[in-house]
């Protein structure tokens, strides 16, 4: 994936999406220092994904992206792209986002982001 870029939003204001960005991140270093992948906080631009039509609760719901094309990816399918681009992790992106597989991976990734952002309105972590 040379000369990718993916620039990455989440909602760093929850704790489970923090924790987990924080990690892969650390196993993205260079990478990020190469600027092949970047990882943006949604609060402090809430409109960054506008011109898209994704607004900041989408963002907070589910992982969002954009590639090098400057197309917009949502949902488990930007956690397949940054397996793709982390050491030792693209078996899992073969494993999960496999044509077999990936409508199931889907509907996994999008009840847990249901009930993850469910539990961070509850708690105001906005």
């Amino acid at each position: 994936m040379t000369g990718q870029r993916l620039v990455v939003w989440y909602n760093t204001r929850c704790p489970v999406c923090d924790a987990g960005i924080d990690w892969q991140r650390n196993k993205l270093l260079a990478a990020v220092r190469a600027g092949t992948i970047s990882f943006k906080d949604i609060n402090e631009q809430p409109d960054a994904l506008a011109l898209y039509g994704a607004t900041v609760d989408d963002v907070r719901r589910r992982l969002h992206a954009t590639d090098e094309a400057d197309r917009l990816i949502v949902g488990v399918d930007v956690a397949i792209a940054i397996w793709r681009l982390t050491p030792g992790e693209g078996w899992i992106a073969t494993l999960l986002g496999n044509r077999a597989m990936l409508p199931v991976t889907r509907f996994a990734y999008d009840r847990f982001a249901d009930v993850l952002f469910a539990w961070n309105r509850r708690n105001e972590r906005w």
